[in-house]
């Protein structure tokens, strides 16, 4: 059994494997999806009352909350507004 990834990090793994960014923008895509919808809960707004909100069906708003959709960063916006929250993004 090769020790090869023993003491390295899951980022160096992924880099090696040549698929780091697309693991990063899952993970992101995924945890911006539960923070909407925890904000939505909390807020006590359903699916079909955001999407009067949004104007805009009960459909988009499930791609908006599905990770495995890639979604606008207007439409994340307008959502984040709904539920009283921003959308804040950083090049690091």
């Amino acid at each position: 059994m090769s020790k090869k990834h023993m003491g390295s990090s899951i980022d160096d793994f992924l880099k090696e494997e040549g698929i780091f960014e697309e693991a990063q923008a899952q993970a992101i895509k995924e945890v911006v999806a539960w923070q909407l919808a925890q904000a939505m809960k909390n807020k006590k707004i359903s699916k079909s009352r955001m999407a009067t909100l949004l104007k805009t069906s009960r459909t988009q708003v499930d791609r908006l909350l599905d990770p495995k959709n890639d979604i606008t960063l207007s439409s994340l916006q307008r959502a984040a507004a709904m539920v009283g929250r921003r959308v804040s993004i950083e090049l690091v």
